[in-house]
Formats: structure tokens, C-alpha cells, sequence
């Protein structure tokens, strides 16, 4: 079982926070939804997603990768279905990072813009691929990382859950080492922080402090930043 901890902090500038993450270890599963849309619905979306995963890995008791996949397309197919039976909720939809537990490390199923980092001996590195833009058009075409961050496309998604059907959903196994260090970030985080200022602040512990102060020192930086948006972090790591 990882130890784990996780944290939402609205930011300094939204009034309201559409992130929405869960933490089960006594499953393995750890769940993070980063949601969009007009009123509240972003806040109705990131939180059905979520919780319908939960529900989904309760129900089916099995560590593979269908669970995994199985469980992100339920959340999509709800989401879908919400907003179409709810005028007011038209148009919504979320990030989503799954990750399970397994003996063999951890399966990660990844739409949007929500990531997964891992910290061990081998470094510091993302996980997953951003279904964005800027990742799937803009690099490939050329642009530089100056261009791209001040294109007005960067804050476009290519895919979301109950954006579309069918979905397409980057799935990844990592093995985890002892010692290991997990982060899963909404772009609250990740989009305001770059990795080395991530990596710096990882690596004033985990050991120097609880998994709760790392969320905390991480948000904290993120606010300190300007916090635009919504900030959510988990921290899970491998003990021996």
C-alpha cells in the first residue's frame, strides 16, 4: 500500500474550485478531475467523474488495465449523460488521472491536461502526455516553447471526458521503486510551476517532511506564482 495525501486549494483568483480529487490506499486507488464548464457545472463534472471511478474499481475488485479503462469510460458515459438531461450543465466535461495500485506498481489511465510525476532514483519526470494543442499540434509543427506559451491555443484540450464518444485515453504501467515519489497535479500546478521549481520542492523531502507538508509547500509555491486557477496535488509514496 502507498502512503498518500492530497490537497485542493481554489487559488488566488477563482472564486470557486472545479477540481475535485479522491484518495482510497485502502484500494490503491488514487483519483484526480479537473472540471469545465458555464455556472457550477465543471464543479458536477470533476466530481461525478471521479467518484464514478471509485464506484467502478469497488464494484469490479480486480487490478488490471480493463478496470482502469473501464472505469474512465463509465465516468465518460456519465458525464455525457448529465448533460444531456440538464440543460444547465450543457457543454461541461473534466481532466481525469486514474491511478491503481497493483503488485507490480501502478496503472494509469490519463485524459485532459492532468498529469502524473514520478520522483526516484532515476529522476524526476512526467508520466503522462497532455492531451492538449499544444502537445499534439503546436510541438510537432515546429513552434517553440517561447511561441507555444503565449499561443492563444494553449489552453486548448483535444480531448476531455464528456467531451466526446467514443474516448481516447493514454493509458501507462509504471513500476515503482522503493522510495518512490508520485505527484498528480491539475494544471493549477504544473502550468504555473515548472518542473524544476516541482523537483525542487520534492526534493526537500519526502523524508525532512509529511507527504502533508509537501502538498501544502507545493500549493503554497503555486499561490505565491499568482494561483490563476484551481490547484490540486496528491503525493503517494512506496515505502518499503
Amino acid at each position: 500500500m502507498l502512503e498518500a495525501f492530497a490537497l485542493s486549494d481554489q487559488g488566488c483568483v477563482r472564486t470557486n474550485n472545479e477540481d475535485y480529487c479522491l484518495i482510497k490506499p485502502e484500494l490503491g486507488l488514487y483519483v484526480l478531475a479537473d472540471g469545465m464548464g458555464g455556472a457550477r457545472a465543471g464543479e458536477r463534472a470533476s466530481q461525478l467523474a471521479v467518484d464514478t471511478v471509485v464506484e467502478v474499481v469497488l464494484e469490479v475488485q480486480s487490478r488490471d488495465s480493463q478496470v482502469v479503462l473501464k472505469a474512465v469510460e463509465e465516468a465518460n458515459r456519465r458525464v455525457l449523460e448529465a448533460a444531456r438531461n440538464d440543460a444547465s450543465l450543457e457543454g461541461m466535461g473534466t481532466t481525469l488521472v486514474v491511478a491503481l495500485e497493483t503488485e507490480e506498481g501502478l496503472l494509469i489511465a490519463s485524459v485532459g491536461d492532468s498529469r502524473a510525476y514520478l520522483l526516484d532514483d532515476s529522476g524526476f519526470r512526467a508520466i503522462t502526455d497532455d492531451q492538449t494543442w499544444v502537445n499534439e499540434v503546436g510541438r510537432p509543427l515546429g513552434l517553440d516553447e517561447d511561441s507555444l506559451r503565449n499561443h492563444p491555443m494553449r489552453h486548448v484540450l483535444t480531448m476531455a471526458v464528456g467531451a466526446s464518444a467514443p474516448l481516447t485515453v493514454n493509458y501507462y504501467s509504471v513500476p515503482l521503486k522503493v522510495g518512490a515519489l508520485v505527484l498528480i497535479s491539475s494544471d493549477g500546478l504544473h502550468g504555473v510551476l515548472d518542473a524544476d521549481q516541482i523537483e525542487r520542492i520534492l526534493r526537500g523531502g519526502p523524508y525532512g517532511w509529511t507527504l502533508e507538508d509537501g502538498c501544502r509547500r507545493l500549493i503554497e509555491a503555486a499561490k505565491e506564482a499568482g494561483g490563476p486557477d484551481n490547484i490540486t496535488v496528491i503525493l503517494a509514496r512506496k515505502s518499503g
